[in-house]
């Protein structure tokens, strides 16, 4: 497990810190200390079960937004070959929070268009934090034209807190821009599969997110509002974002369940972050099982499995 432990993570620290320990002193001072490290070792694998299988929603809320969980570009780098990214929206200028171009998943072209949150300070602020400007939404929605265009699958990495709501974004029809990706989006004539990585926040997700599949990583979220944001509407205190956390049913087996999404991605016990060579390749796998399957259906019958599958959302009976 990487170094940075959230809040319920901590007994784990402890054996962690420790195995460490021994190793050092046995490396040091060249003592036998196998069975020692090794019982710790297993304590440590119990342990990380038991905190795993009883993680609260908001837990998981944590998890999708851990510092140290894989990105896009982790993931571009890994399960793709040969990325070219490709920059501008043709109208205004380039959107560092939204990482796109041609790519080969498998020996095959695709276009990739991903959300990139950034590290450290510096490449938070440059890729502000990975909330797009509508220039953002803008280059996507031009790079799955081309896309169509070549009819090549579409593959968006969907990782963001939501669309940036500062005036200039506003000024420029940030609102437009999302509608008019979620209105071409839905009549593309080449596959689209839409994985969420991490946070998928509202409006800013949802803009990247009207695929023939829809796939999420098991401990991201998605969500119209943050649980933060719900708890304050709501109770008018952000203290109750675990109550928000639970009643917005954001984690993966609830949007399961609506049918919201198609299929979870397994991640290793301890999340993403703890063997991300282990996330990306579940990634990887589930990606090959459902572009191959969207391969079989013609342009006409892609579009209509599209809309078909969004107009079963939020039916109700009385």
């Amino acid at each position: 497990m990487n170094g940075t432990y959230l809040d319920f993570e901590r007994p784990l620290q402890k054996i962690v810190q420790r195995i460490e320990e021994l190793r050092y002193i046995a490396t040091s001072e060249d003592l036998e200390l196998h069975d020692e490290i090794g019982k710790l070792e297993k304590k440590l694998i119990r342990l990380r079960e038991d905190i795993y299988r009883k993680i609260t929603p908001y837990q998981r809320v944590q998890l999708a937004r851990h510092p140290n969980r894989p990105y896009s570009l982790d993931y571009i780098n890994t399960v793709f070959e040969d990325f070219l990214e490709l920059h501008g929206d043709r109208q205004f200028r380039d959107d560092p929070s939204i990482v796109a171009g041609w790519a080969r998943f498998e020996g095959k072209p695709v276009m990739v268009i991903s959300q990139q949150k950034g590290r450290d300070t510096k490449e938070k602020l440059y890729r502000n934090f990975g909330m797009a400007h509508p220039e953002g939404y803008r280059k996507a929605l031009r790079l799955m034209k081309m896309a169509e265009k070549f009819s090549r699958p579409i593959i968006t990495l969907i990782d963001t807190p939501g669309a940036y709501p500062g005036i200039g974004a506003e000024e420029r029809g940030q609102a437009e821009a999302i509608a008019r990706n979620l209105r071409e989006m839905a009549m593309l004539k080449t596959p689209l599969v839409a994985v969420i990585i991490g946070e998928g926040g509202s409006g800013g997700a949802l803009a990247l997110g009207v695929g023939n599949r829809v796939l999420i990583m098991e401990n991201a979220i998605y969500s119209v509002i943050s649980p933060e944001g719900c708890a304050s509407i709501l109770w008018r205190d952000d203290g109750e974002k675990e109550k928000s956390a639970v009643a917005l049913k954001l984690d993966a087996a609830s949007l399961k369940e609506f049918g919201v999404i198609d299929e979870i991605i397994p991640e290793p016990n301890g999340g993403a972050h703890s063997d991300f060579s282990s996330a990306a390749e579940s990634l990887s796998m589930v990606l090959a099982k459902h572009l191959k399957q969207l391969s079989r259906l013609s342009p006409e019958e892609l579009v209509k499995q599209r809309t078909e599958k969004y107009s079963r959302m939020g039916e109700f009976e009385e």
